[in-house]
């Protein structure tokens, strides 16, 4: 796992009971190459067995921590012993990424990618952010947001690896 140089905690994605086991694939690849913790928020849409997964994944799959939740409501215990903010990607959200001071600690969070989150996901976010895009568009690819939001944060809290 990655830490901030300055202040050693490590940065989180987690994702919110994921449907399409490319994506989320494709998101646990990337957390691996850069040693972030992956959170998932079942029930997932698939099996972690899935073929389409692990063939996104391939063999990195076997680099990334995963921690799995069985519910929002093991979740939200979790990160309430944690003491860690909450950060939710939503198309419905005023503030652009670009805008927002990221810490070490946040939880970036991303929604399902046919339905995204509930209002009480919502409610419990610490903020709500969105990637700008052109009039006309419904969203991203949640693997291409996400990539974007990791590397907009990482950037900001100077996150490297410790080898």
């Amino acid at each position: 796992m990655v830490q901030c140089q300055i202040c050693g905690y490590a940065m989180r994605i987690a994702l919110f009971q994921p449907d399409i086991p490319q994506n989320t694939g494709t998101l646990l690849r990337l957390a691996a190459c850069l040693g972030i913790q992956a959170h998932i928020i079942e029930p997932a849409g698939f099996p972690p067995t899935d073929r389409a997964l692990r063939r996104a994944g391939m063999d990195y799959l076997d680099h990334v921590e995963i921690v799995r939740h069985a519910s929002w409501r093991a979740f939200e215990a979790w990160r309430a012993a944690e003491q860690t903010r909450l950060i939710l990607f939503t198309t419905g959200a005023s503030m652009s990424y670009l805008d927002y001071v990221f810490r070490p600690t946040d939880i970036l969070f991303f929604g399902r990618e046919s339905s995204g989150v509930p209002q009480a996901v919502h409610a419990a976010a610490d903020a709500r952010l969105v990637i700008p895009m052109r009039r006309g568009f419904r969203s991203l690819n949640v693997a291409v947001a996400a990539g974007m939001a990791i590397g907009e944060a990482m950037r900001q809290v100077r996150v490297i690896e410790t080898r």
